[in-house]
């Protein structure tokens, strides 16, 4: 085709190794992390109170859980070296890498916020964890590579890691990947999606990740799934923006308090309210929780069922704007579920496939602005290929709806 550039099959391959080892070094570090929080989880909120003599998860456990929280994360971020790095309100899903040093502060805060019950996933701090190593690495020991491609590789083998697949990264990359004038673009996600295919074969091998809920099969196109679709999708994204908009605010409102501990301790105080409310359910990262909610949806009420899509809302909006280290993508698929399962209650001709999926598609464009990432989830979470043509129209209202609105980002000063 004429004005493209042939990229060199030597080029291509010179970087296949390193993409193959950062892919899988991704996905071991994220493994190890979910493990050790997993373990750490369980210790804190499982088996403490049952040496404790403490039974039925009573709220007040719950509150002095998440305080508890608050304190670890705040003194880490003040007192450990690194300081937890940046402020996780004005980063992205890959953002520039930071220094090295700053990467054991991190990880331990990360820890310590998925163990806690805060409302986030691993999904930010894993990936500027590995951005951070691979370009620290990859700048010592092939110096000649540039830069932006050490993080692009990393930000693959990551976003395989987390989802399983390398499609995933393929289409998130899609969206912001720049390179030269006139290079193919699949010459320029060759090495990307090489780093993605190791890190979810890594991830599969290893750990066998499931990112969908057990519910009916969507039975077929109707002319009024489309309506329903985008009133679902619709509603969701209206639900993030009130977010989006809010989130400023918040953050100011915890910034002013005197230091990281205090904005933390508040934070930690206030999601321990809003968890003793919502239930257990609506705690933690939200994969595991997501199931258990199709899996035991009859024994919640439509109230019951409002309440958790309030309280989860609430939850990601105070957990990302004081200071807890984690990513905003899996808690919201949570509450992109609990959506759907609400909107099937007050309308059970909306087959829940259906609804689920338009729920996550809404939500997701809202607080991601990433459109590939939300449609890539609003299929998988319900594991129906059949839903995807839909889908893509059905994403067009709430992205009109969200378009030239504020990312859900703080600026920094």
């Amino acid at each position: 085709m004429a004005g493209t550039t042939a990229t060199q099959p030597r080029a291509l391959l010179a970087l296949s190794l390193p993409a193959l080892l950062i892919g899988v070094g991704a996905s071991l570090l994220l493994l190890g992390v979910s493990t050790v929080a997993e373990a750490l989880q369980k210790a804190v909120w499982d088996r403490l109170p049952h040496a404790l003599g403490i039974g039925g998860e009573p709220a007040w456990w719950t509150v002095l859980i998440l305080v508890l929280a608050g304190v670890a994360v705040g003194l880490v971020v003040w007192k450990v070296p690194g300081h937890a790095g940046p402020d996780p309100a004005t980063e992205g899903l890959v953002a520039p890498p930071m220094p090295a040093p700053v990467v054991p502060s991190l990880l331990l805060a990360t820890v310590l916020t998925l163990a806690g019950g805060v409302s986030l996933g691993p999904e930010n701090p894993i990936t500027a964890v590995n951005v951070a190593l691979a370009f620290a690495l990859g700048r010592r020991f092939l110096p000649k590579v540039p830069g932006e491609a050490w993080v692009g590789l990393a930000a693959a083998g990551t976003i395989g890691a987390l989802f399983g697949t390398p499609v995933a990264a393929a289409l998130i990359l899609s969206e912001t990947m720049t390179g030269e004038s006139g290079t193919p673009l699949w010459d320029r996600l060759f090495a990307p999606l090489v780093a993605a295919g190791a890190g979810a074969l890594t991830t599969v091998v290893l750990a066998a990740p499931v990112l969908a809920v057990d519910v009916p099969g969507y039975p077929g196109f109707t002319l009024v799934d489309l309506v329903s679709g985008s009133v679902i999708a619709l509603a969701a994204c209206a639900l993030g923006l009130v977010l989006v908009y809010a989130f400023p605010y918040v953050h100011a409102a915890f910034h002013r308090l005197p230091g990281p501990v205090a904005a933390l301790v508040a934070g930690g105080a206030v999601l321990g309210v809003l968890g003793a409310i919502g239930g257990r359910i609506t705690l933690f990262k939200g994969l595991s929780e997501m199931k258990t909610l199709t899996e035991h949806v009859s024994s919640h009420s439509t109230g019951g069922l409002l309440l958790i899509v309030v309280v989860k809302l609430a939850a990601l909006l105070i957990a990302a704007s004081c200071g807890f280290r984690g990513g905003r993508i899996f808690p919201s698929v949570f509450t992109g579920v609990a959506i759907g399962l609400l909107a099937n209650r007050l309308v059970d001709a909306v087959p829940v496939s259906l609804a689920i999926s338009a729920g996550v598609l809404g939500l997701l464009v809202a607080v991601t602005r990433q459109g590939w990432l939300s449609l890539f989830m609003a299929v998988t979470v319900v594991t129906d290929i059949k839903l995807l043509p839909l889908m893509c129209v059905v994403v067009l209202p709430p992205w009109l709806l969200a378009v030239g609105r504020p990312p859900m980002l703080v600026k920094e000063d």
